[in-house]
């Protein structure tokens, strides 16, 4: 999970690693190519948790299509809290930072924008 250091959480919410699928990349290699991006960690696909429409306004007025997984990490030995962000961000904005951290699954209701919509595909309780 992460929470943006320059922007209220009232505006950001509590987010998960996420992004755009870039030319003639797959949503799994996508999301892999993210979380190292956004937390500087490797990960693993586990499995694909299937796709949801999210109704972005009135933030925008576009429907994302949104492609879960369940990760596994390639080294477990990680910190409980640490700062990563952007210095050159893909839609040419200035750096951005955040903090991320673990959550249980069971505190996960507090995720925004519906990044938990396939948690409950995962039909295990445990930390993010």
């Amino acid at each position: 999970m992460f929470t943006h250091d320059d922007y209220p959480m009232e505006v950001t919410g509590v987010q998960v690693p996420a992004g755009s699928i870039a030319e003639g990349e797959s949503p799994a290699h996508a999301v892999v190519r993210e979380v190292g991006e956004e937390t500087g960690l490797a990960a693993r696909i586990v499995r694909s948790l299937g796709v949801e429409s999210y109704d972005m306004w009135p933030a925008k007025p576009e429907v994302h299509e949104r492609h879960f997984f369940q990760l596994e990490l390639v080294d477990s030995d990680v910190q409980v809290r640490w700062k990563c962000g952007e210095n050159d961000a893909s839609d040419g904005g200035q750096p951005v930072s955040w903090t991320c951290w673990w959550m249980k699954l069971s505190d996960a209701h507090v995720l925004c924008a519906g990044f938990g919509a396939r948690l409950g595909s995962i039909g295990i309780d445990g930390d993010l």
